[in-house]
C-alpha cells in the first residue's frame, strides 16, 4: 500500500499565518525522509480554514526539495480556474518533478469561496465538467479545440508538453452523489475524504465503479484521505483526537456555513440540505460530543497496533491502495503533530508498505451494510 500525507494549514488566533505555514512546511520536509510515498496539497481561500490557495505552486516548492515522493493535489477546485492555465500548470509541474505527480480535482462547497472568486455557485457542476474535459484534451492532444456553455477554446496547443501522461492519473473528490456520478462518467479515479462510516463509504465506492463501468471506464482503486492520531497509548491518541478534531467543527461551519442551510437553495448542491440539521445542533454540548465521537471513530486513531488493525479493515472494505494521512489538524500543536507523524512512520508505515496483507485488494468482500448514520461532512 502507498501512504502519503497532506498539509492542512488552519489559521490560529494570535499567531501569524507565516509561522503556521513554516510549521507545515517542516512537516512536508519530513515526508520523504520518514519514508512516505506522497505529499498532497489542498486548495482553500479567504477564511483561513486551510491556507493553501495555490496547490500547484506549493507542490513546485516541494518538487525542488524532494527526489522520490509523489506530489498530489487534494484538490484543485476547477470551477474557480481557467482550465488552460490549470493544464499548463500541471504540465510544468510534471516536468519539474519528473512525472512523479497525480492530481485530484473538486468543485468546492463553500459559498464564500465562490463569491470571492466571482463565480456563480449554481454553475459549479457545468464548469467542473467542461474544465475537466478541456484539461484532459490539453494534456493528451497536440492540438485541440472546445466549445461549451462556459468555455470556448479556439484550436490551440499548450507548451511545454508534459513529461509523462498526468491525465492518466486524475482523481476527483466525491462528497455529494451528484459529484460521484459526474467524475465516474469522466473516467477519473475517486478521492474519498473519510466522512462517514466505512461500510457506507465502501458502498459509495462500489456504486461509483458501477457507474464508471457503464460509461466504459475502469477507474483505479480509490485514494482515501483521513486524519491520524497515533500515540503510545490508546487513551492519549483518543484524548488528542477528541480535543483537536472536535475543535474542527467551528472552523468547518465558519468556512462552509452549513448550519444556515443556504446550500439547499443552490442548484447542484441540493444534497447538502441534511447538513444544516447536523451542524445546527453543534451548539448543544451533548450533540457536539456525540458528533465528535462518531467523527473520531471513523478516523485512524490509537496505538500503532490499533492503527494497523483499522487500516487493514478499511482496506478490506474499500480495496484502497493509497492512503493519505493528515497528522496536523484542528490547531494541534506542531510538536504533537510531528510526534504523531514520526510514530506512525516508524511503527505503522513499514507494515503498510511491505506486509503482504496490504499488498493487494482482498479477493472477496463480506456484507458491507451497517448501521446507518447521518453523513457528517468534515472535510480536509
Amino acid at each position: 500500500m502507498k501512504v502519503g500525507t497532506a498539509l492542512n494549514m488552519l489559521s490560529q488566533p494570535g499567531r501569524s499565518d507565516a509561522s503556521i505555514l513554516a510549521e507545515h512546511f517542516a512537516l512536508g520536509d519530513l515526508a520523504e525522509p520518514l519514508g512516505f510515498d506522497s505529499l498532497f496539497a489542498l486548495e482553500h481561500h479567504f477564511t483561513g480554514y486551510a491556507m493553501s490557495p495555490a496547490p500547484l505552486q506549493l507542490l513546485a516548492y516541494f518538487a525542488g526539495r524532494t527526489r522520490r515522493i509523489a506530489l498530489g493535489t487534494a484538490v484543485i477546485v476547477l470551477p474557480w480556474h481557467d482550465p488552460i492555465r490549470v493544464a499548463e500548470g500541471i504540465a510544468l509541474l510534471d516536468i519539474m518533478c519528473g512525472g512523479r505527480c497525480l492530481f485530484g480535482f473538486g468543485r468546492g462547497a463553500a459559498s464564500v469561496e465562490y463569491a470571492g472568486m466571482r463565480i456563480p455557485m449554481d454553475e459549479a457542476r457545468g464548469r467542473f465538467a467542461e474544465a475537466a474535459q478541456i484539461i484532459v484534451m490539453a494534456l493528451s492532444q497536440p492540438e485541440f479545440e472546445f466549445k461549451g456553455e462556459f468555455y470556448a477554446i479556439p484550436r490551440t496547443s499548450i507548451r511545454p508538453r508534459a513529461h509523462s501522461h498526468p491525465e492518466r492519473r486524475f482523481y476527483a473528490s466525491a462528497v455529494s452523489p451528484e459529484s460521484a456520478v459526474l467524475i465516474a462518467k469522466l473516467g477519473f479515479g475517486m478521492l474519498l475524504i473519510m466522512q462517514n462510516e466505512w461500510s457506507k463509504c465502501a458502498g459509495d465506492i462500489d456504486t461509483f465503479h458501477t457507474i464508471a463501468a457503464q460509461a466504459g471506464h475502469r477507474p483505479p482503486r480509490p485514494l482515501i484521505l483521513t486524519n491520524v492520531s497515533c500515540a503510545a497509548s490508546r487513551a492519549e491518541a483518543h484524548e488528542r483526537a477528541h480535543r483537536y478534531l472536535g475543535a474542527k467543527w467551528d472552523s468547518i461551519d465558519n468556512h462552509y456555513r452549513f448550519s444556515d442551510g443556504h446550500l439547499a437553495q443552490v442548484r447542484g448542491y441540493e444534497s447538502y440540505a441534511g447538513l444544516a440539521k447536523t451542524y445546527s445542533k453543534m451548539k448543544d454540548p451533548a450533540a457536539r460530543a456525540k458528533a465528535t465521537e462518531f467523527y473520531v471513530s471513523i478516523q485512524i486513531t490509537g496505538t500503532p497496533d490499533d492503527c494497523l488493525a483499522k487500516i487493514a479493515e478499511l482496506k478490506r472494505l474499500t480495496e484502497l491502495d493509497h492512503l493519505i494521512c493528515e497528522f496536523a489538524w484542528g490547531g494541534l500543536p506542531h510538536e504533537e503533530a510531528e510526534s504523531n507523524m514520526r510514530l506512525f512512520a516508524s511503527e505503522v508505515l513499514p507494515h503498510l508498505q511491505r506486509d503482504r496483507a496490504f499488498a493487494s485488494p482482498t479477493a472477496t468482500k463480506e456484507d458491507k451494510r451497517g448501521d446507518e448514520h447521518d453523513s457528517v461532512f468534515a472535510p480536509a
